[in-house]
């Protein structure tokens, strides 16, 4: 049997070949992790969403991200006309 030895905060541990998970509880916050997905965005729309990045220090994916997060909070549903 192999067991691994590693020091963390000061304090000597030794690392199992196996663990028990089945007394584990799921993740409570596994609903809200993100999913990387590929998106086509006009020139404009990204120009946009860059330039409010810069303007409140909030990476423009995740400026992006509140959006639409805050559209599905809100209900919004899209109004458009193709006059």
């Amino acid at each position: 049997m192999l067991f691994l030895t590693f020091s963390m905060k000061g304090k000597e541990r030794t690392m199992q070949e196996e663990y028990d998970f089945s007394n584990a509880r799921k993740n409570p916050y596994a609903k809200l992790l993100k999913k990387q997905i590929t998106i086509n965005l006009d020139a404009n729309t990204l120009d946009y969403f860059k330039d409010q990045s810069e303007n409140c220090g909030i990476p423009y994916q995740t400026l992006i991200n509140l959006y639409l997060r805050d559209c599905v909070a809100n209900k919004r549903h899209l109004e458009m006309s193709w006059n």
